[in-house]
């Protein structure tokens, strides 16, 4: 089957999500600059959380770019994606409302984690259902960068009951990792 309506599914989802992120910011009660201190760690947070999600709305977009067609598998996984940044508000809302507590800082890493665990499932069923020597395949390779993500956000996650600051720190250093969009399917594809 084709992969239009699981592109504009996706980019619905991912525009919505965007969408109610920003409508939980709340405008500050003061007049001055001061008014405005408060509300730094839910506005850091919010665009900590846009960062990611754009992340994963272009690497998906390029993913899916290099695929030719879909199947049940594939739908599934996708929806598994987009569950866990469907949770993206939330943990988004509750990190900034609590960024130095150690409950939030790790369901933000947890959800960050899952979204993870659940492209990396996303992009296996793509490579699976166009074949080990697709363009597709050849390009995601064995994905070390993803993988490492994973793993950083696990021992954020764990940090996050020691020391939150260090897991948020650890949050910023995989969305900058992340933050160039991946190129190696658009080189593949070039090639």
């Amino acid at each position: 089957m084709g992969k239009q309506r699981l592109e504009a599914f996706s980019d619905g989802v991912l525009a919505i999500i965007i969408t109610i992120m920003v409508l939980e910011l709340r405008a500050p009660e003061g007049l001055d600059w001061s008014s405005l201190r408060p509300l730094l760690p839910v506005l850091l947070s919010y665009v900590l959380s846009y960062v990611y999600i754009g992340i994963y709305w272009s690497n998906h977009h390029h993913m899916l770019h290099a695929a030719s067609k879909v199947n049940g598998r594939i739908l599934w996984a996708n929806l598994h994606l987009l569950f866990w940044l469907s949770l993206v508000p939330f943990t988004t809302r509750w990190l900034g409302q609590n960024f130095l507590a150690a409950l939030p800082v790790a369901l933000y890493g947890f959800v960050l984690l899952m979204a993870g665990v659940a492209y990396y499932l996303l992009a296996r069923a793509l490579t699976a259902h166009h074949g080990k020597d697709s363009a597709l395949a050849l390009a995601l390779g064995k994905d070390v960068k993803g993988l490492a993500s994973i793993a950083i956000y696990a021992v954020a996650i764990a940090l996050a009951f020691y020391d939150p600051r260090l897991a948020n720190a650890l949050y910023v250093a995989v969305a900058l990792m992340w933050i160039v969009p991946d190129r190696r399917i658009e080189d593949r594809l070039a090639a």
